[in-house]
């Protein structure tokens, strides 16, 4: 299974990125992510594992992801799994005259996967998507210039 969503930001590469990798201040303006933290480091690098509490469905899940590959500005993938779903998520910011492009792309997969399929997961959880990237822009837009 694969969500893929995509978000235009009028704001300058670098506001998008201080947004984005300040995981300990998501929590500030983020709607999707909650109680956001570093477990192990205190910035987005390869290696660190970051925490946050979500709710794809009706109860709060904690997710704690390692920060699999890091290129500041550029790409970020995580991943981590929970109930025998695995989980990949790549992050893409591609500098353009408007601003930056930020892709968003999960993979899922394991044996708990049709069960998910059955509660609606999938598109419970490109909404989320979707209100984590509107949140982004919101935030490196809100003080651009």
């Amino acid at each position: 299974m694969i969500i893929k969503a995509t978000i235009q930001i009028n704001a300058p590469l670098q506001r998008v990125w201080d947004v984005f990798s300040d995981i300990a201040n998501w929590g500030d303006w983020n709607p999707v992510c909650r109680e956001c933290r570093f477990e192990t480091g205190n910035s987005l690098v390869k290696g660190s594992c970051i925490s946050f509490e979500l709710t794809p469905v009706i109860i709060p899940m904690r997710i704690a992801p390692e920060v699999n590959h890091c290129e500041p500005g550029r790409k970020v993938v995580w991943s981590g799994g929970k109930m025998g779903i695995h989980a990949e998520h790549e992050f893409f910011f591609e500098e353009n005259d408007s601003g930056v492009e930020l892709i968003s792309i999960e993979h899922f997969k394991g044996p708990m996967l049709f069960l998910a399929k059955l509660l609606f997961l999938p598109s419970r959880l490109h909404g989320l998507t979707i209100r984590l990237l509107d949140a982004i822009k919101e935030k490196a837009e809100e003080t651009s210039v």
